[in-house]
This record gives structure tokens, C-alpha cells and sequence, in this order.
């Protein structure tokens, strides 16, 4: 049931006075400004939304593109490094190829006794190069930068 007081304000409208027109325009005023500006509210919402929707948008196309260029480089990567193993094992047979004909003209010198100029083996073919560390592919997760 209604209030006293709200039964009065509620009446039949022949207690409309000058006091209540104000105060029911103050209300009607107080309403719409709140409806407004929950319409703004409303709105401001929804680009903010709009705009965390664009950003996740270009970002999943960002870490789309970055996933590509991950997976290339890596392919890249791993050709080079099995073309540098085949010039290592290239080396490694050329090296010991050369110490085989210098053991072969030190023989020819010591039976012929004629002297032979045989040039000495450069150190890094004696000692083949090695890396400070240990080759280690890099290979990348394609679902690594995904929420």
C-alpha cells in the first residue's frame, strides 16, 4: 500500500499547487538527465568494446604475422645449418685427404731421397673448427603466442 504522504502527492490532481508543478518538473528535469546520461554511459561502453575488439583484432594479425616470420626464419635456419654440417664433414674429408698425400710424398722422399717441398697443414685443418657452444636448433612453438 502506498504511503500516506504518496497517497496525497498521487491524489486526484485538484491539490496541484505551484509548490507540486515544481517539484514534479524538478523530477521530470532530474529523470530525463538521468536517462541521458545513462545513454551516454551506454555508449561510451560500447566503443570502448568496439575498440578492445579492433586492438584484438590487430593484434591476433600481429601474432599472425610474427608466427610466419618465426616459422621461416626457422626453416632458414635449419637449411643453413645442414649446409654448414656438409661443409664441416667436406672438411673434415679434404683435411684428412691432404695429411693421406703428405704421408704419401714424406714416403716418396725418404725411398727416392730426393728432397720434396710438402707444405705444411694450416692449423685450423688440423684442428677443425669447433664452436665455443653447442649447436642447438632454435625451433619455434606456432601456438607459443596464443592466449
Amino acid at each position: 500500500m502506498a504511503s500516506p504522504q504518496r497517497q496525497a502527492s498521487l491524489g486526484s490532481g485538484s491539490d496541484s499547487g505551484p509548490q507540486n508543478v515544481a517539484v514534479g518538473d524538478r523530477k521530470r528535469k532530474r529523470m530525463e538527465s538521468n536517462r541521458e546520461s545513462a545513454r551516454r554511459s551506454r555508449m561510451k561502453k560500447q566503443k570502448q568494446l568496439e575498440d578492445l575488439i579492433g586492438q584484438v583484432t590487430q593484434l591476433q594479425s600481429s601474432n599472425s604475422e610474427l608466427t610466419a616470420k618465426i616459422s621461416a626464419t626457422t626453416q632458414n635456419y635449419m637449411e643453413v645449418n645442414s649446409k654448414n654440417n656438409v661443409l664441416r664433414a667436406q672438411l673434415m674429408e679434404l683435411t684428412d685427404r691432404l695429411q693421406s698425400l703428405n704421408s704419401v710424398l714424406e714416403i716418396v722422399e725418404e725411398v727416392s731421397g730426393l728432397p720434396i717441398d710438402i707444405p705444411e697443414i694450416p692449423e685450423p685443418l688440423r684442428q677443425p673448427w669447433q664452436v665455443p657452444f653447442p649447436i642447438q636448433p632454435i625451433l619455434a612453438n606456432v601456438n607459443m603466442f596464443e592466449c
